[in-house]
């Protein structure tokens, strides 16, 4: 993988942590507080469409199959660390959001991250064969 990729990736992953992070803290009591119908709607939507949208960013800086995992990582980790502080600090990054909520917003992005680096496994792997 080139530097530049490298680069690329990590401040997409970096950009695409920020705008979630926002996104739930302004959202996140309509998404992570209300029933359970609307709460598992999202819990199963969320990693499909964050991993379509890490999918189609690898397709257009063409990475190879073989690299995926790599690059899916390069794209998640920025986001890994961040939710890390996020998680620990929820009253600051998101006080909108009463405190019980933070294992299901961890729960959220548990399936997310697992969807789409388990997607970048498969994919590198089958590349191997």
């Amino acid at each position: 993988m080139k530097v530049q990729d490298i680069t690329v990736l990590s401040l997409l992953g970096l950009l695409i942590w920020v705008v979630g992070t926002v996104y739930y803290g302004y959202r996140g009591p309509a998404i992570l507080e209300t029933t359970s119908t609307r709460y598992w709607t999202a819990f199963a939507l969320s990693p499909v469409f964050s991993a379509a949208l890490c999918v189609a960013i690898l397709w257009w800086r063409h990475i190879p199959a073989a690299q995926w995992t790599t690059a899916m990582l390069l794209l998640a980790i920025p986001g890994m660390i961040g939710e890390a502080v996020v998680l620990t600090h929820l009253p600051t990054f998101m006080p909108r959001l009463h405190a019980g909520s933070g294992g299901r917003y961890g729960a959220f992005l548990f399936a997310t991250y697992a969807v789409v680096l388990g997607l970048a496994e498969v994919v590198t792997l089958r590349s191997a064969r």
